[in-house]
């Protein structure tokens, strides 16, 4: 039996990895070209509100700011980086090419450095489907100079649409109109095409956008989600018909009585949807669904030495990530066998986890801003910003599955693959370094734990 104290679980409502080695180049950063000052803010749209539990659900996103041009301050001449890795001298996050690195849907070179690689993932296929709250105005002008920064193909009418869900444009989020464009929920839908762009380029994407938050809406727009991806944008689904592909929900609430009841919305023949675990400790739903592949968070650790500034050291678990066990959903059988989880009479989350720390957080393109403040994420960054959270890790996974091509019969048949698979450490990178959970409470270790699930997916293999 694992280090885990489940007694947390139940009562809650809610030494560094190996390296992989990436391959060698000369690197050509330094250390003093980047520093680490800067913060995490939570937007008000990722805060939990009392009373919100089975009627609103949050998003699950964190923006990280840092203090300022980091190597103009400290007296760096130039920026030597390749000038198509990263949107602004001076800062290193995780860019496409990076990300595909990492996650082996690209061939690993220069240390997965953000500041060196440009292999961006090629393929994906068939359709993701993303589901969030609100219109996002500028979506498709958005990915298009996403796509453009990092050497995308570029969006067509064809590739990328938005659908609204309750038939009619819902209008955006009256967040946004208080409090900017990067802190509503108009982030939320640009962080999620653009991670699954990223991951899975060859994909038909879909935005659908729900009347509004709550938790009827939202699942009205999972139905119309679930069945753009089996039939495409017809206005009946034809008998038979073969369309396959992912849904990603990086939304969540808390637990509550009655939440098996939208189930059924989550088991689609021919549909795998995934769900952010949260960024908190406890379980959220929908991620806790038997029927959903609940993705938690990671921080990729990069090394600050010399020769190695920024290469990839090890995946380790991100703190803040959400987990533990569902007090209201029973345990799946894919989960009867995990060692871990004998004895345990409900359903564990995560399953897989991907990156999300802030810190360590990837670039989103969102130009729709409609307070005129002036309060850009970076200083002189325009519409350039950081991102974390679990919101990250589910569309960044439910794009690696795409590209993966495998396409599951359902989100319960992709799940007995990955807890099949887990200790395949070519298909999965075991993360066994660091905590998460109530005062931290929890420890990463080998196989599954409340942390990171399974571990990190690599590749193409066991998905």
């Amino acid at each position: 039996m694992k280090r885990i104290v489940f007694a947390v679980c139940f009562l809650a409502l809610a030494a560094p990895a190996t390296a992989q080695n990436e391959g060698s180049a000369t690197n050509q950063l330094s250390p003093a070209a980047h520093s680490s000052r800067g913060h995490a803010v939570i937007p008000s749209v990722s805060i939990p509100r009392p009373g919100d539990e089975g009627k609103f659900m949050h998003t699950n996103y964190r923006i990280f700011i840092p203090a300022g041009p980091n190597a103009r301050e400290i007296g760096i001449s130039g920026d030597t980086s390749d000038a198509s890795t990263t949107p602004l001298p001076g800062y290193y996050y995780e860019t496409p090419a990076s990300l595909a690195c990492l996650y082996g849907s690209s061939k690993p070179a220069n240390g997965c450095n953000p500041g060196l690689v440009t292999r961006n993932a090629t393929g994906g296929s068939k359709t993701i489907a993303i589901v969030d709250a609100y219109d996002y105005p500028t979506a498709f002008t958005d990915l298009e100079a996403y796509s453009e920064q990092f050497g995308l193909p570029s969006p067509t009418a064809s590739t990328f649409q938005v659908v609204y869900a309750g038939g009619a444009n819902p209008g955006p989020d009256p967040a946004c109109g208080i409090f900017g464009g990067w802190n509503c929920w108009a982030s939320e839908s640009a962080l999620d095409i653009e991670m699954v762009h990223a991951m899975a380029p060859g994909a038909t994407v879909y935005l659908v956008e729900a009347n509004s938050n709550s938790i009827t809406d939202l699942f009205q727009a999972v139905q119309v989600a679930a069945n753009l991806v089996v039939c495409g944008k017809t206005a009946a689904c034809p008998a038979g018909s073969k369309g396959a592909g992912e849904v990603s929900m990086s939304w969540g609430g808390g637990e509550g009585n009655g939440e098996n009841a939208f189930d059924a919305y989550l088991n689609v023949k021919n549909v795998v949807f995934f769900a952010s675990s949260g960024d908190s400790w406890g379980v959220e739903y929908p991620s806790a669904s038997p029927d959903v592949v609940a993705v938690g968070g990671t921080t990729i650790s990069r090394s600050l030495g010399d020769s190695t500034f920024l290469n990839f050291q090890a995946e380790i678990t991100w703190e803040d990530g959400g987990g533990g066990i569902s007090q209201f959903e029973s345990q799946p059988g894919y989960q009867r066998h995990v060692p871990a989880l004998q004895g345990v009479v409900g359903r564990a989350v995560p399953d897989v986890a991907a990156d999300a720390n802030p810190n360590t957080g990837v670039w989103v393109y969102n130009s729709f801003d409609t307070d005129d403040i002036g309060d850009d994420c970076i200083p002189d960054g325009g519409n350039w910003c950081i991102f974390g959270g679990t919101s990250v890790a589910s569309p960044l996974t439910a794009g690696l599955v795409n590209h993966a091509g495998h396409f599951a019969s359902s989100s319960a048949a992709e799940l007995t693959t990955i807890y099949d698979n887990a200790f395949n450490f070519s298909d999965f990178r075991e993360i066994t370094y660091g905590t998460c959970g109530l005062y931290q409470g929890w420890f990463a270790t080998p196989g599954w734990d409340p942390c990171t699930g399974n571990g990190a997916p690599v590749g193409p293999g066991g998905k």
